[in-house]
């Protein structure tokens, strides 16, 4: 992790193209905005490629960030995470092939929760294997409003979608997880009996 001085100097570095300071930058918060970057594509492939997309808005617009308190290191992380996170879905709606609009009536949804023991027997790369095999659609969504905290209504917007159908797909991504899951931690299971 780069020190305040030296994050401060390459930022410097960057609003005046410097390569040597975009290297640095990229280097040191490449595993940081690759795991989220994971989370949303549907493969490594993809994922490289909203990495790549956001390191480039991130050197474009380098000269308009301002740390929004005192720690630099986490205000520039945090400033990151949002262009990464808006580089997600900018290319989950470009490749949106079949948008989801489905409503549910609110009254009809009730939320399922993972059964503990195939919970605590996976790895967080079990995790994150097991949502980028979700759809598009979904994926999105659980990022979004899972792991990310956006509210139902947020996430309707940023995706272009009404509630009834956010709330859907996270109520269908629910359910396809815990399928994923549990099939996966049969798997396993088999594994270590054989």
């Amino acid at each position: 992790m780069l020190s305040v001085e030296e994050l401060n100097e390459h930022i410097r570095g960057c609003t005046l193209n410097k390569r040597e300071s975009q290297k640095k930058i990229y280097n040191s918060f490449y595993t940081y905005a690759m795991t989220i970057c994971n989370r949303y594509a549907g493969s490594e492939e993809d994922a490289l490629e909203i990495l790549n997309d956001s390191f480039l808005k991130v050197f474009k617009e380098i000269n308009h960030f301002i740390p929004a308190y005192q720690d630099v290191n986490n205000s520039f992380k945090g400033w990151l995470r949002k262009i990464v996170i808006c580089t997600s879905i900018d290319h989950y709606r470009k490749n949106l092939k079949h948008k989801l609009k489905t409503e549910l009536n609110e009254n009809v949804i009730s939320l399922s929760s993972f059964t503990t023991g195939a919970i605590e027997k996976i790895s967080h790369e079990e995790i994150i294997i097991a949502i980028q095999k979700l759809s598009p659609a979904y994926r999105a969504v659980v990022n979004l409003f899972i792991i990310e905290g956006y509210s139902h209504e947020e996430v309707s917007r940023m995706l272009d979608i009404s509630i009834g159908a956010s709330k859907s797909n996270l109520w269908k991504a629910r359910q396809q997880l815990q399928k994923i899951i549990n099939h996966q931690n049969g798997v396993l299971s088999k594994k270590n009996v054989v």
